[in-house]
């Protein structure tokens, strides 16, 4: 009897043992699958990535990391969306991609991949518009940047877009580069208004706007900008017309085209709106876009009596000299007109020297050649 009860309580306690024991096998099965499956999604998710080249990523706006992997994958970046996606959203600080174009370089892995779409710094794309360009000139070229979408089929007003370089996403409308610029000049504008000096000749901020637009075509010197902006204030205090050559061109080109030849007697005579001679006091509207600097100087011009200038050289970078009085200003134009006559002298004998060279290096070539002919004859 006894025999029998022990015999049970070996079999009972050898079950509890077969149990355990079946457990901790499958635990340690199970610790190795999930041991195994780690590594081998690190592996994966750390490993070199099956790119050969550097290459160019583009996340599109409103993308989330899901649709990135699968674009990845599809774009031959990385081997598998799912870890991606899934593993990376666990041990990254912040899954969430930025919209932009990323430089991805050859063999990058999916962790590097994954840093880059989210801490990385997209390429930068811009467009600059120069100081002193027309609308005309500066929707020419937001139009023709092939990473922008939509077209800018009307131009807007004349001087509303502050001279700048202005960032984009890849993707971005042209209609959103256009507004970024003019909001820029709206909130420049308004603020050089509101610090602009007392006692200026000009009742708004259009007529501050339309007068550094032409202080900004008729220098290309940035020192000389208030020295400019002070010669028409002082006009416009005397009630003397502006007579700034760059408004007769506006006039002629309504600034959609470059003159490219100097200004005749009879466009000097013809009365527009925006020939200067002609007209008493400002243009109707501004005759290109001038830059921050441009707006300041005429908000604060130099304190001088000069009422002329005149270009210095035959170079625009060489500047003007001033005059208080119109037979000081004779002379000074007088002496440009001497200065400008010996330079276009000295560029045609330049041109002249050129074709002489050229000609005589050609002579030469040419009897070299009949000399070589002449002695391969029998």
């Amino acid at each position: 009897m006894n025999d029998r009860r022990n015999r049970r309580r070996r079999r009972s306690g050898n079950g509890l043992i077969d149990i355990l024991n079946g457990l901790l096998t499958l635990l340690v099965i199970g610790l190795v699958v999930v041991g195994g499956s780690l590594f081998y999604l690190a592996s994966q998710y750390y490993g070199t990535g099956p790119t050969t080249e550097d290459r160019v990523f583009r996340v599109e706006s409103g993308n989330t990391l899901s649709t990135t992997a699968g674009r990845l994958e599809e774009q031959g970046f990385i081997t598998n969306a799912f870890i991606f996606s899934q593993f990376g959203s666990r041990v990254e600080e912040s899954p969430i991609v930025k919209a932009g174009d990323f430089s991805i370089p050859a063999g990058a892995s999916m962790s590097e991949i994954l840093r880059e779409l989210t801490q990385g710094n997209p390429i930068r794309y811009a467009i600059t518009i120069p100081e002193g360009w027309t609308v005309w000139q500066a929707i020419q070229r937001i139009n023709a940047d092939d990473r922008l979408t939509g077209e800018i089929g009307q131009l807007p007003p004349e001087g509303s877009i502050l001279p700048g370089s202005y960032d984009y996403t890849p993707g971005d409308t042209r209609q959103s580069v256009l507004d970024k610029m003019q909001l820029a000049m709206t909130q420049a504008l308004a603020e050089v208004w509101e610090g602009r000096q007392p006692d200026l000749p000009l009742a708004s901020p259009a007529e501050l706007l339309i007068l550094a637009s032409i202080v900004e075509k008729e220098t290309g010197v940035a020192s000389e900008r208030p020295q400019i902006a002070a010669v028409f204030v002082n006009r416009l205090h005397q009630s003397m017309r502006l007579q700034s050559d760059p408004t007769i061109i506006y006039g002629i080109t309504l600034g959609q085209s470059t003159l490219d030849r100097g200004i005749r007697r009879s466009e000097i005579e013809e009365r527009t709106p925006y020939n200067t001679y002609q007209i008493d006091g400002l243009p109707p509207t501004p005759i290109a876009n001038p830059g921050i600097e441009s707006l300041r100087a005429v908000a604060h011009p130099d304190s001088h009596d000069y009422l002329y200038f005149v270009a210095r050289g035959a170079t625009p970078r060489e500047g003007h000299v001033f005059a208080e009085t119109y037979a000081e200003h004779q002379q000074n134009v007088a002496r440009y007109r001497e200065i400008a006559a010996e330079a276009a002298a000295q560029a045609e004998a330049d041109a002249e020297a050129a074709r002489r060279a050229l000609e005589a290096e050609e002579a030469a070539e040419a009897s070299g050649e009949a000399t070589e002919a002449g002695e391969s004859t029998p």
